[in-house]
């Protein structure tokens, strides 16, 4: 396709171009995190910032690794994964919140989801609907080995992705209040631990383009628990997933090293 930025060595909408950034990608949502997270890497430094998209590389275990900012939801997290693949990266970690479904996820519990529910529409314009959204299982076993050293209370299960914030927490109001409240119902009853909005997109993203992509998300609180009238912490500090997520890549970068991967 054609690269519409005025700089050709620049990928059109993050401003990166090859060698800017590490094979290894945290995918926070927020731009204002990345300077948070690029914190944890040695000697971070500042790449670009465009649009939504802000990236900072450094090294972990004397590899580069970069941080970049998606926005909000699948179509601005689809365009970051394509170009960051093109920059040469192939192994990525969303870090971001998500709302508890469950009743046992509780504000401030992590949630490392396996797959997704595909009730987005990003992932539909690259697969069938049919077509599962599945995380990369060497990401998944890493962000759950790295919170059990941790010590960090988690939950490993299926997410629900959405388009609309709103569509989930009023969704008795909307003209299609049948169709959200019926299938939120039923995502409850098939055990799905928590809704977000990039999940789906990612994974379906990654299947397509062969690279690997996984994600771990804060519970800020769950709408079902004060439903029932349980108590219903509510979280913001999203640190514990940062740091299972800077964990989780150190030890995928050790064993890729050992592999030569």
């Amino acid at each position: 396709m054609i690269n519409y930025s005025e700089d050709q060595s620049k990928q059109y909408h993050i401003q990166v171009g090859k060698g800017d950034v590490g094979r290894y990608v945290i995918l926070p949502g927020d731009p204002k995190r990345c300077e948070k997270i690029a914190k944890y890497f040695d000697n971070p430094k500042f790449v670009a910032d465009n649009r939504e998209f802000v990236t900072y590389t450094g090294t972990l275990e004397g590899v580069p690794v970069s941080v970049t900012s998606t926005g909000i939801g699948g179509p601005s997290a689809a365009i970051a994964l394509e170009e960051l693949v093109k920059c040469g990266a192939d192994t990525f970690i969303r870090v971001g919140t998500c709302g508890g479904m469950q009743l046992d996820v509780k504000g401030g519990d992590l949630v490392i989801a396996t797959s997704s529910i595909r009730m987005e529409g990003t992932s539909r314009e690259y697969a069938p609907i049919e077509y599962p959204a599945v995380a990369n299982i060497e990401v998944v076993n890493s962000l759950i080995d790295a919170s059990k050293k941790l010590g960090f209370n988690y939950h490993a299960g299926v997410v629900q992705s959405k388009d609309s914030f709103y569509g989930q927490h009023s969704p008795e109001i909307k003209p299609v209040s049948y169709e959200l409240q019926n299938k939120w119902e039923a995502w409850l009853r098939m055990g799905c631990l928590a809704s977000e909005m990039e999940g789906a997109a990612l994974f379906i993203v990654s299947q397509f383009l062969r690279v690997r992509c996984g994600a771990i998300f804060l519970a800020m609180a769950n709408q079902e628990r004060a439903k029932q009238g349980l108590d219903n912490p509510v979280a913001h500090d999203t640190e514990m997933a940062i740091k299972t997520a800077i964990e989780a890549i150190r030890s995928l970068i050790i064993e890729d090293k050992k592999k030569q991967k």
